[in-house]
């Protein structure tokens, strides 16, 4: 049984919430877990009797017990979910995933996700580097930007991989379908990225208080005489929502994003036919197209390249045909 862990209340601690000084001595258990603990008689106070008011007003040199039980197996388990396998071997297993698919288990998504995939495609031969709601995953996509994902099956390619990425060693490009035309045509967007201080669901460029991000982008066509355009984006950094929150920060956002677009879905000018095709169109328009790497185990070159989602070259076609003027893309 695994001994209980104490807290003693140090004097610049005293009238403040149980819950809240407990969650800031124990930071890797969360507030809300450590409420339901106290609720459920799991918290002792230094008689030894059960406290069960999370806002109980603590004082200066009092002790308390925390029972922290210890965590279920939550390894998930396989799912037959159809996966496009572009490239596998012992180690590493590279798949394009579709949009509409979330990465791994989480709060209100238990399955159904890329891992339990992964995990009946495997067999279960994942790395169990990391959280155990995550075996194998190095990096993540979002629910519904498509694309290139690599996963770990060993151990040693999952260190080698994490390495890699915190040595911005990944080659990782993005098609992206965004409003407007970015200027000038190519650049680096900067600015750094942190959670949103009024919606903290989002993110947001918050200069002062979030982790440094650099994303480069270029054009590759106008659309819709400078309706749209379809842009190549590559991060150098991997902050959460990277893409989405640079490119809506200098007024490009991406067409279909529900968090960081425009209010105004799209301008009165298009013909109903492309109207049309953006009010079916459910996600953001966002691809990986590209990820390259060293082999985490071999140390051979990789390469892997897939053609835009189905859905956003559809969506491009349609812009196409109202395009008024050519565009000469940006020349690498």
């Amino acid at each position: 049984m695994t001994p209980p862990l104490t807290v003693v209340i140090a004097e610049d601690k005293a009238g403040l919430r149980l819950d809240r000084v407990l969650a800031d001595a124990l930071p890797s258990v969360s507030r809300s877990r450590l409420k339901a603990l106290i609720e459920s008689g799991r918290v002792q106070d230094t008689s030894g009797d059960a406290v069960r008011a999370p806002s109980t007003r603590v004082r200066t040199g009092e002790i308390y017990a925390v029972d922290l039980p210890p965590p279920p197996d939550v390894r998930p388990a396989g799912q037959d979910i159809p996966l496009e396998v572009v490239f596998e071997d012992d180690h590493i297993i590279i798949v394009d995933k579709p949009a509409g698919l979330v990465v791994h288990p989480g709060a209100g998504n238990p399955e159904r996700t890329l891992v339990n995939a992964l995990i009946n495609h495997t067999g279960g031969r994942l790395s169990s580097v990391g959280a155990p709601l995550r075996p194998g995953i190095v990096h993540r996509l979002d629910k519904n930007t498509s694309g290139l994902i690599v996963a770990a099956k060993t151990d040693a390619a999952h260190q080698g991989l994490i390495r890699q990425f915190a040595a911005h060693a990944i080659e990782r490009a993005y098609f992206a379908l965004v409003w407007g035309v970015p200027s000038p045509a190519a650049g680096r967007i900067t600015g750094a990225i942190g959670r949103d201080r009024l919606h903290r669901t989002r993110m947001a460029v918050v200069p002062t208080a979030g982790k440094p991000a650099a994303t480069d982008y270029r054009v590759l066509q106008v659309m819709g005489g400078g309706v749209a355009a379809l842009l190549e984006c590559r991060p150098i950094t991997g902050r959460t929502h990277q893409i989405r929150v640079h490119l809506a920060s200098i007024g490009h956002a991406l067409i279909g994003d529900p968090v960081y677009g425009r209010r105004k879905p799209w301008p009165r000018e298009l013909p109903e036919a492309a109207v049309g095709t953006l009010r079916s169109f459910r996600r953001q328009a966002l691809h990986a197209f590209l990820i390259g790497c060293q082999h985490p185990v071999t140390g051979k070159s990789c390469r892997f390249q897939v053609p835009l989602d189905p859905e956003i070259r559809a969506l491009v076609g349609c812009l196409q045909a109202i395009q008024i003027a050519p565009y000469t893309a940006v020349p690498r």
